[in-house]
């Protein structure tokens, strides 16, 4: 599962939002589908940029993940870097393709359901519940964070015991 932060939760909620407002979309095309709408807000590059830069790879992003050994300075392996800069492992970013992470599907407005891969509207509601996802993990790993920070250091439960 992804690495929590908000960097990644952003992305995903401008993602779902470019959607949203009309981003071009098509879910053959490494520039406008899932990813390559992703890869478009957390890059500079344009989806035909990101379309030449993936077709330099082995293929679809799920394989452009799999292959990715991050040592290559090759366009293909540099999209995938910028993805798993963010936070993203290889499985998100093939769950992210297809739509198909259950813990996401868990997280969709009015309950889980299958989703289409090349649905506007479904890319649209992974994005935003992906993000849903994440930033209830930030909200329990903050809370966890200020629990221990309350609970007395060892070294005070020390002193407090030989009072």
């Amino acid at each position: 599962m992804a690495h929590a932060n908000e960097l990644l939760v952003n992305a995903l909620r401008t993602t779902a939002q470019r959607l949203r407002e009309g981003a071009p979309y098509a879910w053959g095309h490494h520039g406008q589908c899932n990813c390559g709408n992703l890869a478009q807000v957390v890059t500079t590059w344009t989806a035909g940029e990101i379309m030449r830069y993936a077709h330099a790879g082995s293929g679809e992003w799920t394989e452009l993940a799999n292959d990715y050994c991050g040592i290559s300075e090759a366009p293909a392996e540099m999209l995938v870097h910028r993805l798993m800069d963010i936070g993203l492992t290889p499985s998100d970013i093939h769950h992210l393709e297809y739509l198909s992470d259950k813990a996401v599907l868990q997280h969709l407005e009015g309950g889980f359901r299958w989703l289409k891969r090349n649905r506007r509207e479904d890319a649209i509601a992974y994005f935003e519940a992906f993000a849903l996802l994440l930033e209830g993990q930030l909200i329990r790993q903050q809370i966890v964070r200020e629990m221990n920070a309350l609970q007395p250091q060892p070294e005070a439960m020390r002193e407090m015991a030989a009072v």
